[in-house]
């Protein structure tokens, strides 16, 4: 295989160079020289020789050279050529399967307890900070309302949808009810608006379509209805799931409290973080270094996928870390993960 570059071919020898160079760093965040290369991988060759094509590939942006150190690391236009051409599929083992389909497949009624379960078990395994994002609900269809009685002057809505998203409001009210007139309102609510989208009902007059003859019923409704309606509003929110921030304490590259505390900060702008996700593009993308566009995420590897819901509603999930990133376990979890909750939602109830 060969590849132009600089006005110098990337011969085979180069790449299985870079090939040992990427994967000792990653194993080891200690920069790597010749006499390692040589002596860990058995390629044949002297170091003398290796340290010549080490310069090479310094020279064609695929290597940098720490002051501090004889050794090379590799830069993020090496991690890209890794990630694309260089590193080896990774098998997951078979208890690790089972552990992933067993946590991801066991309750799937309520979406977000298992979206967030999704996102540590991520954390777990990966040692890395994780995250999930629920899908934007639009197009999503109401399953049922129920209004529970709390006390005197106080009930519980509780709104779920197909997908089986569920959201809780607790409303104060001015009027005197019974537990009867709260189970008639929430059967007479599930029958107007079941399989209906989350879009649709909000632009209908609910208020107009429950007058009722009986006033206690009406004065109830008309109380109950603009918090039923705000409530279903924030379910067209994309809600974001982290797991993990404290994993980066243990990773070399967060030693300095400094960058330690930028990467929180960044994180922390859950509004800024939460539109990069949205609007990356569906399947396994993998973004390195200076390929996001945030300049916070320059010192970054971002690597999301997507699970659906019933083929449609899209979610994503993924980690964030820095550039020294076991890419190829990483993405095979990542990957097994999102197949695993696309195929739970596919067939739970709904």
């Amino acid at each position: 295989m060969f590849f132009a570059g600089g006005g110098m071919e990337l011969t085979e020898r180069k790449l299985k160079i870079l090939q040992a160079i990427v994967s000792d760093f990653i194993a080891s965040a200690e920069p790597v020289g010749s006499r390692t290369l040589s002596r860990r991988y058995g390629m044949g060759i002297s170091p003398a020789t290796i340290r010549n094509e080490m310069s090479d590939l310094e020279e064609l942006g695929y290597l940098t050279h720490p002051h501090t150190s004889a050794g090379r690391v590799p830069s993020d236009r090496a991690y890209r050529l890794y990630v694309d051409s260089l590193m080896d599929r990774f098998e997951l083992p078979d208890d690790e399967k089972a552990r992933i389909s067993e946590q991801l497949t066991r309750d799937v009624t309520e979406l977000d307890k298992t979206i967030m379960r999704a996102a540590g078990l991520l954390s777990e395994i990966t040692r890395l900070t994780s995250f999930a994002i629920t899908p934007k609900q639009g197009e999503n269809r109401l399953r049922y309302i129920n209004i529970l009685p709390a006390d005197p002057d106080t009930v519980v809505i509780m709104i779920a949808a197909e997908s089986g998203k569920i959201k809780n409001t607790v409303l104060k009210i001015k009027v005197p009810y019974t537990d009867e007139a709260l189970s008639l309102l929430s059967k007479s609510m599930t029958y107007s608006y079941r399989g209906k989208t989350i879009s649709d009902i909000l632009t209908m007059d609910i208020i107009r379509n429950f007058e009722t003859d009986i006033e206690a019923m009406s004065r109830l409704a008309a109380n109950i209805i603009p918090n039923f309606m705000a409530t279903l509003e924030s379910m067209l929110d994309i809600d974001l799931y982290m797991d993990g921030l404290t994993n980066i304490f243990s990773i070399p590259e967060y030693n300095s409290l400094e960058k330690a505390k930028m990467f929180l900060e960044m994180l922390n702008r859950k509004d800024s973080f939460t539109d990069v996700l949205v609007n990356r593009d569906e399947g396994v993308i993998i973004t390195i270094g200076n390929e996001n566009k945030d300049d916070m995420m320059h010192d970054c590897s971002l690597i999301t996928a997507t699970y659906h819901i019933d083929g449609k509603l899209v979610g994503k999930l993924g980690v964030i870390g820095p550039t020294r990133m076991n890419y190829d376990k990483v993405t095979s979890v990542i990957e097994y993960m999102t197949e695993n909750l696309s195929s739970a939602f596919e067939f739970s109830p709904g």
